[in-house]
């Protein structure tokens, strides 16, 4: 029995791996459908509203589509224009950079700290930090160029959805059960992403408008940036607010870069550890380390792209296993609180 056993962990290890594996291998196509999937479960819940309330089904997907579409395509033009902006001025930024760095090596020498300049320009190259920033930027006007693909998956999806249950009780005898179980875990993973989405949205928007209020260039660009990675906590904060950060000190100074991390911290904190835990609940929350494993795996295997959905993938794969009592262990793995047990 116990060699039995073994056989079944190494073989579900090495279907894990082939699945991987092939998620990697067709990561062109996976990505674009991943993201329809994520627009199309945060969209379900206002089309099924606008149903409920006697809207024909092509209509409510179509007026559902409509905003959609006015929405994204005006982030799009935003976000693409600075994007392009931002790469033209990357040189200027890193000239700033590397002569701010080149003048604090007085401040240092004073304080006996061994550095010159051929060091700090080996170890911390000004060229290679904005350049960093520059590729992450890149990526992402990258992607936004499959939005028009995206849009046509989440229409077919939305027109899927709505017949989908009724044909899968014609197709199966015994389906109320399964339809049921499914409902339910759907409606869990709405609910957290609608929740997640909705307090990133505000992040997005407050952190734009501390930068706008200092004068920051490209506000929108980092506020969808800090939007983002808001999906992933404890890390994602840190990693959003470095660009801003560094384009704040190269171009306004110390003094208002300090202001540009005090409002980072401020606006985390209040919607991190105040608003967020209010309405996510407990259960909800995932290990930290298991956050920064997942935001490793689903990096290296769909890039920039799989950092920002990592904490919902993982999120939902935890939900799913919290569904049968047989997997409902390696759910409480994940989390990062404990549950209660009745004696």
């Amino acid at each position: 029995m116990s060699d039995n056993h073994g056989l079944k962990w190494l073989l579900g290890i090495a279907g894990v791996v082939v699945i991987l594996a092939g998620l990697k291998a067709a990561e062109a196509i996976v990505i674009p459908i991943m993201l329809a999937l994520f627009i199309a479960i945060i969209s379900t819940p206002f089309l099924r509203g606008l149903t409920r309330r006697g809207v024909p089904s092509y209509l409510a997907v179509l007026l559902v589509l409509s905003v959609l579409i006015v929405f994204g395509g005006a982030l799009v033009m935003i976000v693409s224009q600075s994007i392009d902006a931002f790469l033209t001025r990357l040189p200027l930024y890193q000239s700033r950079l590397q002569t701010l760095i080149v003048d604090w090596l007085p401040y240092l020498e004073r304080w006996d700290i061994p550095v010159n300049r051929d060091m700090v320009m080996t170890h911390l190259n000004p060229s290679q930090m904005m350049g960093l920033v520059g590729s992450a930027l890149a990526g992402i006007g990258s992607l936004l160029t499959n939005l028009f693909l995206v849009i046509f998956i989440v229409i077919f999806i939305l027109l899927e959805e709505a017949g989908f249950s009724d044909k899968v009780k014609a197709a199966l005898p015994n389906a109320d059960k399964s339809i049921r179980d499914a409902q339910g875990f759907m409606k869990q993973v709405n609910q957290y992403l609608m929740i997640k989405t909705t307090i990133s949205f505000i992040t997005g928007v407050m952190v734009t408008l501390w930068l706008w209020w200092l004068d920051v260039d490209f506000p929108v660009l980092w506020g969808l940036i800090a939007m983002l990675m808001n999906y992933i906590p404890n890390v994602g904060s840190l990693i959003a607010a470095v660009p801003a950060v560094l384009l704040a000190l190269v171009q306004l100074g110390l003094g208002d870069a300090m202001l540009v991390v005090l409002g980072y911290v401020m606006i985390n904190v209040l919607m991190g550890n105040l608003i967020e835990p209010r309405f996510m609940g407990r259960g909800l929350g995932l290990s930290p380390l298991v956050v920064f494993l997942s935001l490793i795996l689903w990096g290296w295997l769909f890039g920039p792209v799989g950092m920002f959905l990592s904490i919902p993938l993982t999120m939902i794969v935890k939900i799913a296993l919290e569904q049968h009592p047989g997997t409902r262990w390696i759910a409480i793995l994940l989390g990062n609180d404990v549950p209660k047990t009745t004696e």
